[in-house]
């Protein structure tokens, strides 16, 4: 995978990122920035009883008018329709999602509503809309999505019982906020799952189909503070200054990935939270070895690459071996913080499996992914290591 003449690529990033502890007292200049007056919150109850909420409330001061608290865990497309509805009766001109991917991605899913109107199921797919959406700025309080400068939403269809992807560049967030005492208060289990999402952007966007040379240096800076810092986080939640080292971690993470895309691990993670409700970050943390493992033969030179970043004594070693040395320390990673290793450990049916594979298999990130897979039987191998 690597470089070559043909080389061609278009890299966005078109979000402001203000980072500093306490930048979240900033978000009424960022309103009014953005020439905006009427601010609507978003967030979830879990975030709003942490006393998070209440701080941006008053930081817009008189800017401020109301909040949706209605955000769970996987996010549904009946959440955004309802939240969009309590939006446009305050007469909302602009969004302020504060909170985990669940919640930026539904106020994503909001924006749109606001602007366009209907129902969000109408704009399910890639690239539907035509112009710019609602304001939307974001204060994340995990530090692994990246959401906050990404161009999707992943919102599940609780019908359906499947995730659905909305994927578009009028979708990015204007503003993010990075402030480390936001995510102070997040519980070691949660801090490490998040962390471990943030890693799976930085080595997926490493070994994508649409790898290039900008995402890659993201990435693989991402890598090296998730290395470094994610472990003292899950330790010492109160330390901000590697809280704050964490949370641009996973911004750049996001940006990498946003534009050179992902692969298997989350086709299968996204398919494994859709059918068994297991969170993102904790499905991709049990299956990005593995994929790595899968994806070995194609891009050891990429996994190369990671093992350096993560500082590993790889000298004199083949791509093959370095690449083996990166999965391993992942491994070793997630041990150390106490994170489940197998799918069967979180609730995850052996008989199950078949079902993951074959919806992984029509899954929007299986495009990229280094290795082309067009069998299902491919991915249930996959899994079943795994489980």
């Amino acid at each position: 995978m690597a470089y070559d003449r043909e080389l061609a690529f278009v890299y966005r990033n078109p979000t402001k990122l203000v980072f500093e502890e306490n930048s979240v007292n900033e978000v009424g200049m960022e309103v009014e920035e953005l020439n905006c007056s009427k601010a609507f919150v978003v967030t979830d109850k879990g975030v709003a009883e942490a006393g998070l909420t209440e701080r941006v409330e008053k930081a817009l001061g008189n800017k401020y008018v109301g909040t949706f608290d209605g955000c769970i865990q996987d996010s549904g497309i009946h959440i955004i329709n309802e939240g969009a509805e309590k939006a446009k009766e305050k007469g909302a001109d602009i969004l302020v999602s504060v909170g985990g991917g669940s919640t930026i991605d539904t106020a994503k899913g909001m924006a749109i509503l606001l602007k366009e109107g209907g129902k969000i199921q109408d704009y399910t797919g890639f690239q539907m809309l035509t112009r710019p959406q609602t304001p939307h700025i974001v204060i994340p309080t995990t530090a692994g999505t990246g959401s906050e400068v990404t161009y999707a939403a992943v919102v599940k269809d609780w019908d359906k019982n499947q995730k659905m992807i909305f994927a578009d560049n009028h979708m990015i967030a204007n503003v993010g906020i990075l402030d480390p005492t936001m995510t102070a208060g997040m519980p070691p289990q949660l801090t490490a799952t998040t962390g471990m999402d943030a890693l799976t952007h930085a080595v997926e966007a490493i070994h994508a189909m649409q790898a290039e040379p900008v995402a890659d240096a993201m990435a693989l800076h991402a890598i090296r503070l998730i290395k470094e810092y994610l472990p003292t986080c899950v330790e010492k939640g109160d330390d901000l200054f590697a809280r704050g080292q964490q949370l641009l971690a996973s911004t750049m993470a996001g940006i990498a990935f946003g534009n050179a895309q992902v692969g298997l691990a989350h086709a299968m993670a996204h398919a494994v939270g859709g059918l068994f409700k297991v969170p993102h970050g904790l499905a991709n943390s049990i299956l990005l070895p593995y994929a790595m493992t899968y994806n070995m033969d194609e891009c050891a030179d990429r996994y190369a690459l990671i093992a350096r970043a993560m500082d590993l004594e790889v000298k004199g070693m083949s791509d093959e071996e370095a690449g083996e040395a990166a999965v391993n320390a992942i491994w070793e990673l997630t041990k150390k913080m106490g994170v489940p290793q197998k799918l069967g450990e979180v609730g995850v049916p052996e008989e199950g499996l078949k079902d993951v594979a074959d919806l992984a298999l029509s899954d929007g990130s299986i495009v990229y992914n280094p290795k082309s897979i067009f069998d299902s039987e491919e991915i249930l191998g996959v899994l079943k290591k795994a489980w």
